[in-house]
């Protein structure tokens, strides 16, 4: 494995990217003595929910479109180094079903891997954007924003989100949807509204003004409404239901957008804005809100805390980890045991493993935490039921990819070594993650007996193909059990093509 070329250090720049269904973003910022300021910002309208049709296909006319942008975006950033960039992607990569083939282009575009984030992780950095961005208060805030393919809306004191829910409508599809070629007329709106209503009345009672004390909006689309409202004086305080029930007025006496001649409203918002406008107006009836106002922090900003955040040792993924580890009921002490092992063997192995070892330890450290919480379910074949668990939950901190990665090296911990998971994964772990795999079944082979005082000092070398395992003169003739599982794990991994030498 050879170690990839250093990027020119730029260590006081971080970059958040929010490849959004309806625009794209980036923030650049500085950080100085543990202070954030933003010294950039990007933003393009790609309407990339626009470009799917019925069988959830992204067509090309919208692939190109952004991936123009995102080769304007990656000019700006070309020099950061890799951990100083964060890239998510949102509803329609989510739901694309040749997401993969457009990611593959898109990130050579930008120079940088795109992490794809479920609705539930992209509810709870919305909130961390937009409590950021706010003095701190004990109030229960109710946080809404509306995306080009996804409404997410959360309830949280502080920095710390209690409810998070993420529902499939956005400006763009609702637009499409109810407002085809720009149309207005009563009917049209009222069955958007109904829409809306449908999708959020299993929630009402969850979200209903009743559970918080202030509502705030994010995003473009309730930044243009409130624009509007304040400009035409239908609201001196943010948005309210009266200057709601005003601008849908005016809407609605309008046969077609390019009629609604609004103040402040952007040409390029336009075509989406009365989707934006019917699921604003639906929600506030629906969840019986007076009064919001508007935040500037955003799912990019709640990208930029959460990197601090992993930089300063409150790295919310190793919050997750050990949440999901006690609520299975793990045995904590066999995992310290297998983890002592994982750093002895990663210690030995970094001449091969290279500039990636870091990385790697992090996520066996986590797969060690987590790779026996399907005992929880049954005995028999527990790691498939701990590989399920992690890569269907909504694990906070976490994106698909990692999820992906880190549900097939707990698959693969024991017994058959699925070859064909492991080359379905994303770049660079469709390579990588073999040799995770591997360090963690021996690590767990060797702490078999659950005691460290069992194990004695041993070698291991690591190669392309080739793993030699040496031990004390003799310990093996006293370990017959650990002999036989070495062979056996011998079986395994020449069925992977790899080669184990013990001695």
């Amino acid at each position: 494995m050879t170690q990839s070329a250093e990027r020119e250090q730029a260590p006081e720049l971080i970059a958040a990217v929010d490849l959004g269904s309806n625009s794209f973003h980036m923030i650049i910022c500085s950080v100085k003595k543990g202070k954030l300021q933003t010294i950039d910002r990007l933003k393009e309208m790609v309407r990339l929910a626009s470009g799917l049709n019925e069988k959830k296909i992204l067509d090309k006319a919208t692939q190109q479109r952004a991936l123009a942008c995102l080769e304007r975006f990656g000019q700006r950033i070309q020099n950061f180094p890799d951990n100083n960039v964060r890239i998510v992607g949102t509803n329609t990569l989510r739901t694309a079903k040749n997401a993969e083939q457009f990611l593959a282009k898109a990130e050579l575009a930008l120079g940088y891997p795109i992490h794809i984030i479920s609705g539930i992780e992209e509810a709870r950095l919305i909130y961390q954007g937009v409590a950021h961005s706010l003095q701190s208060n004990a109030n229960r805030r109710f946080v809404m924003d509306i995306g080009g393919g996804s409404t997410e809306y959360i309830i949280g004191t502080n920095t710390i989100p209690a409810q998070k829910e993420s529902l499939r409508m956005g400006c763009v599809t609702v637009s499409n949807r109810f407002f085809t070629n720009g149309a207005i007329s009563h009917t049209r709106f009222q069955k958007a509204t109904l829409f809306v209503n449908q999708q959020l009345n299993s929630y009402k009672k969850i979200f209903n003004s009743r559970q918080w004390d202030e509502a705030i909006g994010a995003s473009g689309s309730i930044r243009a409404i409130s624009k509007v409202i304040t400009a035409s004086q239908w609201s001196n305080d943010g948005i309210t239901q009266q200057g709601l029930e005003t601008l849908k007025e005016h809407a609605l006496s309008c046969k077609h957008i390019s009629e609604l001649q609004l103040p402040e409203l952007d040409d390029e918002r336009l075509p989406v804005f009365m989707g934006g406008l019917a699921i604003l107006y639906a929600t506030f009836q629906t969840l019986d809100i007076e009064q919001m106002s508007v935040s500037d922090g955003a799912l990019r900003e709640g990208l930029i805390y959460d990197y601090l955040g992993q930089i300063s040792n409150h790295d919310i993924r190793s919050d997750t980890v050990s949440m999901l580890a006690s609520h299975y009921h793990t045995d904590t002490q066999q995992a310290e045991l297998v983890k002592h092992t994982i750093t002895n063997i990663l210690e030995q192995s970094h001449p091969f493993l290279g500039a990636q070892t870091k990385l790697i330890a992090q996520y066996l450290n986590w797969a060690a935490d987590l790779h026996e919480i399907g005992r929880n379910i049954a005995h028999s074949q527990y790691n498939k039921h701990g590989a399920y668990i992690i890569k269907h939950g909504d694990l906070a901190g976490f994106s698909q990819q990692d999820q992906m990665l880190l549900s097939v090296i707990i698959a693969a911990h024991r017994r058959k070594i699925p070859t064909k998971k492991i080359a379905d994964l994303h770049t660079p772990w469709d390579k990588s993650a073999i040799y995770m795999i591997i360090i963690l079944r021996l690590a767990v082979l060797l702490q078999r007996n659950r005691s460290n005082t069992d194990l004695p000092d041993f070698k291991i070398t690591l190669e392309t193909s080739k793993i030699s395992l040496k031990f004390p003169t003799g310990w093996l003739n006293n370990a017959p059990l650990t002999q036989a599982d070495l062979k056996q794990e011998a079986e395994y991994l020449a069925k992977a093509k790899f080669k184990l030498v013990v001695s």
